[in-house]
């Protein structure tokens, strides 16, 4: 069975960023639907998967991390603004009985992801 998961760390502080909402959209021709809303633990991880089993289907997918709120509420941002207000990641399942996995590696001026484990 699939499962898709995601995790946050925040580098510029060095530890998980926790407290980030997390937005999923499946992504059709140009139509976006909203499919979950999590929020990231203190391990910055959300504390299920994102979808799994059954819920899971090939397809194009679009994670939305709400940076802004978070960089604003852990005192790196001010409220002017900010460079990284959101940051959409999109990126396609093949696979639906995959594992697949969406790090976040977050600074307020920069950002990195990967498919990871």
């Amino acid at each position: 069975m699939g499962r898709l998961s995601t995790h946050v760390l925040d580098t510029a502080r060095g530890r998980p960023a926790a407290g980030m909402t997390v937005t999923l959209y499946r992504i059709t021709g140009q139509a976006h639907r909203k499919i979950a809303t999590a929020v990231t633990n203190a391990d910055g991880r959300t504390d299920a998967p994102l979808l799994e089993g059954a819920a899971l289907t090939a397809g194009r997918y679009e994670l939305v991390f709400a940076t802004g709120e978070y960089l604003r509420a852990t005192g790196q941002a001010a409220d002017a603004m900010l460079f990284l207000d959101e940051i959409p990641i999109r990126f396609g399942v093949a696979d639906a009985a995959g594992h697949y996995h969406v790090p976040l590696l977050l600074q307020p001026f920069g950002y990195s992801t990967y498919r990871g484990s």
